[in-house]
Order: structure tokens, then C-alpha cells, then sequence
């Protein structure tokens, strides 16, 4: 385990991932400055919490100053490379990391990785109930990464014989020269170009979570998803597969046939459960469930602990979360989908007529494709939030006896769910799935989420 006792570090971001790395290395006797952009007042409870802890806090501005003594850059995973601060870094050559780096160069037992850009949040939940029903005491499991809690600030807790499932995000690969033994990359599809610029750059971000595995080592891939299959090639080690169809003659994965999913050992089927015990709603939430399978198959987890893991999870808040039935009517919160392809995915796992609340701030996204399926899928559109006026141009004028049969433009989610309210009729489903993120109005997706679930239950 490195020594990092005077090593002077910088850690750019005081959310979770900040805080987390902040108290773990302040703990092993590192000098850390903690620098965000948010004021010491914004801060307070973060500060407060960190008060017995030897950390240097630099608020409200990100001067090039605090790179003069630094040994090493911490990026948290809101924090860009464009930063000046940080291609000033870059360019004096100083070393750039993050916690998921950290904590994988000093983890000492198996990791489960997953990325994707969508579905990771809820396939790394039910992984993490695999590992739980599978793992017995005195070994332990270890769920959280992206998924809201880093695990680094716990490794002295960790042992050689428990099992990490890690969420991570393309913002945390960037900086990742690690694979974990086990890595899983459900699909990719475009999201997050507002930070990685293109496509590519956004695919060779995802890559890197297979990009130094081992001979020893498991990826699982989705051949029905361009994006995850491209990566094929990468595969240093053992390769499972997750997909409708069953996998070719001596290729393991998981599938789905006859009304059941089933694992597919690379000799003979077995089957793991019925697709009537999947409560979660929607296509892309039954491969979230074979993925989950063929991750659990590669950790060595038995069938019974796939089962246990799958049955009776009604999902993971903000993600189809069903608040309430008012008026005849069943609100969901998606707040989640932050892109137009999650809000398409929202919008297929659905057949009752939709009033769809869609909105936010653009990621530099086309929304030709959801405007299409708007057209043909949505009774009733409220469009909120920065992009309303991007996403009208989209879907185009409303026509009499075509769908959508009555849009509406609002100025933030508040005046949205009033709006919704005044539409919907008994039988139909509310659905927020903005398809764009929260930035313009909330702090987060789970902020957006919460007040949009409060909203709703304060309907009469």
C-alpha cells in the first residue's frame, strides 16, 4: 500500500468522491487542500463534518496558485479536464487521479466493475444483492463507487476475502490505469458529449474499465448493443455475454427464452428464474437483470443468490419509481434520464397513454430520435427548463388528431407537474423523464427527483 505520509495532494471537487478521498488521505497522513468553486457558507456541513481532520480548504474560486506545492491532482467526477486549473496541471506534467484510482490501487480483495450509460445504478443494485445473499459472514460485501457512496474512505475496513461491486462512471475512467477482475459494460450509447466532446472519446472513456485486465480476468458484454460488443476485442481474459438470444456453442452468457432468463455455462442451460418475477418495468430493465446474472456468474456467485437478488427489487429511486396514482392517473419519477435515449427507453416500458414531462438542460444530445417516438407515443407533452425551446423545434408543431395532442411549454418543473395535473385523466401514466440534466434548475437528478415526488404528493 503506498506511503503517503507529506505527500502534498489537491483534490479539485468537495462532493462525495472529494470528501470521501479528502478524509481517507488527510487519515494516512497526506497534506490534502480541498478547492471547490462553492462558497465556505455553501459548504458549511461538509466543513463541519471534516472540522477534526488536518485539511486545507480553498473556496470559492479555483486559483492556479494551489498547483505551485502540489505533489499529485484529485479530480472529483463533476470536475472537466477543460478546467483551467486543471490543463494547467497537465501542462507542468503534474500526475492527475481520482478516488476510484486510489482505491483500486490499494483494495486488496476482488472488484466487480460496471459502466454504461444506462441501467448501471440499478444492474450494480442487484449485483450488490447477488453478493450479499452470496457472500457469508465473516467475508463481507462491498456495494457503492458512482452508485452515491466511495468507498475509499473505508479500505482500512476491507478484507482480502470480501468482494467490491463498484458503479463507475466515464468520468472516473478517464483517469483509471486499473481494470478490475470482473468488468461489465452493459451499453453505450451517446451521453456525457457536453464533457467528452464526441462519441469516440466518450467510448474510449467506457474501454478503459476492460483496457487492463489480464489473462485472469472477466469482461461481460451485450452483443446486441454496437457500442458494448465493439469492445470485443479488448477482451484479455474470459468473455460472458448477456443478450436475448442464445449465445453461440461454447460461449457463456445469460439470455432469455421462453418466458424465463437463463445461464448459458458454456455447456449445458440453466435456468434462473421466471421473467414473472422481474418487477422492475421495461425492456432495458430485463437486461439490466441478465446482466446482473452474467456478472454474478462471473464472480462464481451460486444460481440461488441471482434469484435472491432479483426477487422482490422493485427498483432504485428515481428510476421508473412509481410515487403515487392521483386521480386514476400513476405518476413516475425518472429524473435519472438525463439523456433522450433513457427517456425513450422510460417511454417503451410503458403502453397506458403518456403525459411526458421532458426538459432540463441539453447535453449537446440530438433529439430527433425521441421527437419521432414523442409523436407516435405521447398523448400530452409539457416540455420545462432550458432546453423546452430546443426540444419543441424537435417534435415540431402540434396537428390536429396527431399525437402529441397538446403540448405545453413551462418555466421550471414546479409550473410542469401543475400543468400535468390539469391533463391527465384516469388510466394515463405521468411520466417525468426529462431527458436532459438537472443543472438548470436543481443541484442533482436525486434533487430534481425528490422535488418532483413532493410536488406530486402535495397534488389534492
Amino acid at each position: 500500500m503506498k506511503d503517503w505520509r507529506g505527500q502534498r495532494v489537491l483534490i479539485l471537487g468537495a462532493a462525495r468522491q472529494g470528501l470521501a478521498l479528502a478524509r481517507y488521505l488527510s487519515k494516512k497522513g497526506a497534506l490534502v487542500t480541498l478547492n471547490d468553486q462553492r462558497t465556505s457558507e455553501q459548504l458549511a456541513t461538509a466543513r463541519a463534518a471534516a472540522a477534526h481532520l488536518p485539511i486545507e480548504w480553498v473556496l470559492g474560486e479555483h486559483p492556479l496558485r494551489l498547483l505551485d506545492n502540489a505533489d499529485l491532482v484529485c479530480l472529483s467526477g463533476g470536475i472537466p479536464l477543460t478546467l483551467p486549473i486543471v490543463s494547467e496541471a497537465l501542462r507542468r506534467g503534474l500526475p492527475l487521479t481520482n478516488d476510484t484510482q486510489i482505491f483500486m490501487e490499494a483494495v486488496p480483495c476482488p472488484v466487480i466493475g460496471i459502466t454504461g450509460s444506462a441501467g448501471k445504478t440499478t444492474t450494480t443494485t442487484l449485483v450488490g444483492r447477488m453478493a450479499n445473499a452470496a457472500v457469508k459472514a465473516p467475508r463481507k460485501a462491498w456495494i457503492g463507487g458512482n452508485i452515491g457512496l466511495p468507498l475509499v474512505d473505508q479500505l482500512d475496513e476491507i478484507r482480502p476475502n470480501d468482494v467490491v461491486v463498484l458503479e463507475i462512471s466515464s468520468f472516473q475512467l478517464e483517469q483509471m490505469t486499473i481494470s478490475p477482475q470482473v468488468a461489465a459494460v452493459l451499453n453505450i450509447t451517446p451521453n456525457h458529449l457536453d464533457r467528452h466532446g464526441t462519441l469516440d472519446a466518450y467510448t474510449r472513456a467506457k474501454a478503459r474499465l476492460l483496457q487492463f485486465q489480464t489473462s485472469q480476468d472477466t469482461c461481460i458484454l451485450n452483443p446486441e448493443d454496437a457500442g458494448s460488443w465493439s469492445l470485443r476485442g479488448m477482451a484479455a481474459g474470459r468473455r460472458i455475454t448477456f443478450s436475448m438470444q442464445h449465445p453461440p456453442l461454447g460461449q457463456p452468457g445469460t439470455f432469455c427464452m421462453e418466458g424465463y432468463v437463463w445461464l448459458y455455462d458454456g455447456d449445458r442451460d440453466v435456468e434462473i428464474l421466471p421473467l414473472s418475477s422481474i418487477l422492475l418495468r421495461g425492456t432495458h430493465n430485463l437486461y439490466n437483470a441478465m446482466a446482473a446474472c452474467a456478472i454474478a456468474f462471473a464472480a462464481g456467485f451460486p444460481i440461488e443468490a441471482m434469484r435472491s437478488g432479483i426477487e422482490g427489487f422493485g427498483g432504485v429511486p428515481h428510476r421508473l419509481e412509481l410515487v403515487r396514482t392521483w386521480r386514476g392517473s400513476k405518476w413516475y419519477n425518472d429524473s435519472i434520464a438525463t439523456a433522450p435515449e433513457r427517456t425513450a427507453a422510460a417511454i417503451h416500458s410503458f403502453s397506458e397513454p403518456l403525459v411526458l414531462l421532458l426538459g432540463g438542460r441539453d447535453k449537446n444530445l440530438p433529439w430527433d430520435d425521441l421527437a419521432e417516438l414523442v409523436r407516435q407515443r405521447v398523448d400530452h407533452l409539457i416540455l420545462f427548463g432550458e432546453a423546452a425551446s430546443l426540444i419543441q423545434k424537435a417534435v415540431g408543431p402540434v396537428e390536429l388528431g396527431r399525437r402529441p395532442y397538446s403540448l405545453e411549454i413551462c418555466s421550471d418543473l414546479h409550473e410542469a407537474v401543475q400543468a400535468a395535473a390539469q391533463v391527465s385523466q384516469p388510466g394515463d401514466v405521468v411520466l417525468l423523464s426529462p431527458g436532459g440534466t438537472s443543472y438548470d434548475q436543481f443541484k442533482d437528478f436525486e434533487e430534481r427527483g425528490e422535488c418532483f415526488r413532493r410536488w406530486v404528493n402535495q397534488l389534492p
